[in-house]
């Protein structure tokens, strides 16, 4: 029983709440496109906070991450930008997948039409 419970004990951080894109906006110049991501997270402080976010393909090829360099502990939910993401022509939809730094990134996406 010794052995057990530290096991699960170990095994909690993966069960961490993940963070929830609540809203996402975009819109483009050229090629290049500027996204504002709302992000709601239970964050603690920097045992457990939301730590970043990145544009995908729906391939999961990334097109641009946006690092997160601190917790928003007081700060729920809030909303961070990421400009000159390159979106070849005829992609019309992108995923937005958010991380932080117990769980890595969310295995649940946000899909973004793209306003063209």
């Amino acid at each position: 029983m010794r052995i057990l419970i530290p096991a699960l004990l170990m095994a909690a951080p993966a069960f961490a709440d993940a963070p929830v894109i609540e809203d996402v906006s975009a819109r483009q110049s050229g090629n290049a496109w500027s996204f504002s991501v709302t992000l709601s997270h239970p964050d603690t402080g920097w045992n457990d906070y939301a730590d970043g976010w990145r544009v995908e393909l729906p391939d999961g090829t990334e097109l641009g991450t946006r690092v997160l360099h601190h917790p928003h502990v007081h700060e729920q939910p809030f909303t961070r930008a990421l400009s000159g993401v390159e979106i070849e022509d005829g992609v019309v939809e992108v995923n937005i997948r958010a991380r932080d730094n117990v769980g890595g990134w969310a295995q649940e996406v946000f899909r973004f039409k793209l306003p063209r």
